[in-house]
């Protein structure tokens, strides 16, 4: 076997100090939940989505956001005793604790497989297992010495392995896809496949001793009563099962899809459906008394029962729905607008967020406030919104429209624009009592609209459309990139620069002008992502929006768009907007109810790429006076290197051409941590360094 040995970076310590972006809505936090654990009545773990972990001191009632420096997908945690914690997730990835989640370090699992579940007979011995997505080998890692080095153990099946369960020291158990069962007798050294007599994917394995075990899956319920010898298929129901415990040989639970949660009290037999309250699908169920339990799952979702299943609350709070815009009109006062006619707004710059009624249940895409008291927002279906009272009261406009409305601005109390479907563009002159549409001269759907004074303003939409008017909407002149980019948002500092963002099917796109809007340059923004957002704090520092199906964010800088950086912002949802009230303190919301609030300008890129992920290789760290990178592939081409400070400001930018061994003399910098970007033609990859 491969013997995999601990490598342990310096600089991971110095993460729990770099918080980037905190929660707002949803609370504790939005992203999915997918493992929970309690190591006694009062202290439970749960992990999830983009290296999540919460914790809990007060079985339930508060939880803790913890900072582990790494963005990837955890997919299950598993204390040994009070102390000492794992979690393990994708790209290989396994933490461990030892001072009961206060920091996390990163161990070197060798392997940069997908890693769903761990179990640990004890404080040495323990067990990772999941699936190497290419080839689509099963993956079973083994440690002996409490996670310093881990053994891959040859089982030759190609399979998806969900969940591991020990019953002793020696006697084991692993499930997976198409029926797999595996079993060992021997602590793991070989493993034996079971007839399971189905081919539905198994999810969670539970034992409640030797004899007496449980699997659940897609629409299916085994048990056996002889270790796993013969298993009979019993009746459930047909909902796909995620988790399985049991607190006794008789009483048991299990969750799945649309928040399903049922239990039963002779031993699997026949099972009752419980009321969850949630139509959340729920990934993990963990009990720490016969009446104490917990359910945690999509969204951040968050639920405890103290009855022994009869009940359950919510402890997760804030609504779900997508948001499009936050606009703020003073550094306490914020509003941003969503799915199903929902307006939040904040008197507290964030720490509360009350619930507006609008008196629509139209999707509402943008939002504006010329003043603390009166504000608009517009949607679907030609809905305008007024208020005149700080948002209390809702008023709607007629505007002779049913179409799409995507942005609206005021330039002062009485006068606004709103754009939207096919070049739509509205004005009015009254506080919207009434609205007039305008010849935008494009038949091009339009995203965003922004004026510069009274007079001044600029829309953008598809297929790289850029509007400009001078004479306050009389007159539209129109401006062609030459692309195919949507774009989303528009933003400009002053009369003559401006920016705006997009992207295309290649990803996303950020175009600068300097001369109020003639002629616009594409800046290099180095993202795969789609870009929804741009706001600028100064003529230097902006910050752009947006994601993927898989992962939102946020990029940085602070030189005007010659140079960006991506932050850290602790989520996957998709962002839809971001808005700053001052350098420091900024706000990006986006899907599933996703609020974020920064009070240190965004932060810094802070997540660690593992050393078998990587391209490049950076030593020492910590460095003195000469940091030295390496191009693993030896490709001979040029390489660009870059090393930023902690805020994100540019200190070097060096270009290398065919030299596959670089070092860099880094004693003009003084002490500290720093960031070093390393590009070529085909990879990009970001990293932290400390000078001492």
């Amino acid at each position: 076997m491969k013997k995999i040995f601990l490598v342990v970076f310096l600089v991971f310590f110095f993460l729990s100090g770099f918080t980037q972006w905190e929660w707002q809505n949803p609370l504790p936090q939005g992203n999915s939940l997918r493992s929970i654990f309690f190591t006694d009545s009062t202290t439970g773990f749960a992990v999830g989505n983009a290296g999540t972990i919460l914790k809990t001191v007060d079985a339930g009632s508060t939880w803790t956001v913890l900072s582990v420096g790494n963005s990837v997908w955890l997919h299950a945690v598993y204390f040994v005793n009070k102390n000492i914690g794992y979690a393990v997730g994708e790209n290989g990835v396994i933490l461990k604790t030892i001072d009961r989640g206060a920091s996390w370090n990163n161990l070197n699992s060798g392997t940069t497989a997908y890693l769903t579940s761990v179990f640990f007979t004890d404080p040495n011995v323990g067990f990772a297992i999941g699936i190497n997505t290419y080839p689509g080998d099963a993956v079973i890692l083994k440690t002996v010495d409490g996670g310093v080095s881990w053994d891959s153990v040859s089982i030759g099946i190609k399979c998806w392995l969900s969940s591991v369960f020990f019953t002793d020291t020696n006697t084991g158990y692993a499930v997976g896809d198409s029926g797999t069962i595996l079993k060992t007798i021997d602590g793991g050294a070989n493993w034996n496949i079971l007839s399971s007599g189905t081919i539905h994917w198994l999810n969670s394995v539970y034992f409640t001793d030797d004899n007496n075990g449980f699997i659940v899956g897609d629409k299916i319920l085994l048990r056996t009563t002889n270790g796993g010898m013969n298993w009979t298929i019993l009746t459930i129901g047909t909902h796909s099962f995620s988790s399985v415990f049991f607190i006794d040989k008789e009483t048991g639970f299990t969750v799945g899809d649309n928040g399903i949660i049922k239990k039963t009290i002779d031993a699997g037999l026949t099972w009752t459906n419980l009321s969850s309250g949630t139509y959340m699908p729920l990934s993990s169920v963990f009990f720490t008394a016969a009446g104490t339990g917990y359910a945690v799952g999509g969204l951040g979702t968050i639920l405890k029962t103290d009855d022994g299943g009869t009940t359950w609350n919510s402890i997760s709070s804030g609504p779900t729905c997508s948001f499009y815009e936050i606009k703020f009109t003073n550094k306490n006062d914020g509003y941003t607008v969503g799915d199903f006619g929902t307006i939040l707004k904040t008197t507290n710059g964030g720490t509360q967020w009350t619930t507006l009624s609008t008196g629509t249940s139209d999707q509402l895409l943008s939002v504006s406030y010329p003043n603390s008291y009166s504000g608009y927002a517009v949607g679907l279906n030609g809905t305008i919104l007024k208020t005149v009272n700080g948002g209390l009261n809702w008023t709607t406009s007629t505007i002779g429209t049913g179409d799409l409305l995507n942005s609206v601005f005021f330039t002062n109390t009485s006068t606004g624009y709103v754009v939207g479907y096919k070049g739509a563009i509205l004005k009015t002159n009254d506080g919207g009592a009434t609205w007039t549409i305008l010849a935008s001269e494009t038949a091009n759907d339009l995203y965003s609209v922004v004026f510069i004074g009274d007079s001044t303003g600029y829309a953008v939409g598809d297929n790289g459309s850029i509007l400009k008017t001078i004479n306050a909407g009389t007159n539209w002149t129109v401006y062609s990139l030459g692309s195919t980019y949507w774009l989303r948002s528009v933003f400009f500092v002053d009369s003559s620069v401006g920016y705006a963002a997009g992207g295309d099917l290649s990803g996303g796109v950020v175009v600068k002008t300097t001369d109020g809007g003639v002629t616009w340059n594409a800046l290099p923004i180095g993202s795969t992502y789609g870009l929804t957002s741009i706001f600028f704090t100064d003529v230097n520092k902006g910050f752009v929006v947006g994601g993927n199906i898989n992962n939102g964010r946020i990029l940085k800088t602070t030189d005007g768009g010659s140079n960006w950086v991506t932050l850290s912002i602790g989520t996957t949802n998709w962002l839809n907007s971001v808005f700053f009230t001052d350098e420091n303190t900024g706000y990006a919301v986006g899907q599933y109810g996703t609020i974020l609030k920064t009070t240190n300008g965004g932060g810094i890129f802070i997540e660690e790429i593992t050393s078998s992920e990587a391209f490049f290789s950076i030593y020492p760290n910590p460095v003195r006076n000469k940091i030295t990178i390496v191009n693993k592939l030896k490709t001979a081409e040029i390489t660009t290197i870059k090393i930023f400070n902690i805020n994100g400001e540019l200190l070097i930018n060096k270009a290398f051409q065919d030299v596959n061994l670089i070092e860099l003399d880094l004693s003009i910098i003084s002490k500290g941590m720093y960031l070093i970007t390393i590009q070529n033609k085909d990879q990009i990859e970001t990293r932290k360094f400390v000078i001492q």
